[in-house]
């Protein structure tokens, strides 16, 4: 979360079953709030979904 904040979105906010982040008019639901970690399928489908390439996501994770 902490990436994506990074990267411009506003959040987590509450709704629903799971928390969400927000960037302008795209809405991005955050899977499982309990876990550390979410397999790599799931964040790949993420980053596809917020228009974020893998390069830039793992400047950030550096």
């Amino acid at each position: 979360m902490k990436n994506l904040q990074a990267l411009g979105f506003e959040g987590p906010c509450r709704g629903g079953r799971h928390p969400f982040m927000v960037k302008g008019d795209l809405v991005l639901t955050i899977p499982n709030p309990h876990r550390p970690e979410i397999c790599v399928d799931l964040l790949v489908r993420i980053l596809r979904q917020a228009g974020i390439s893998r390069e830039e996501w793992n400047r950030l994770a550096r």
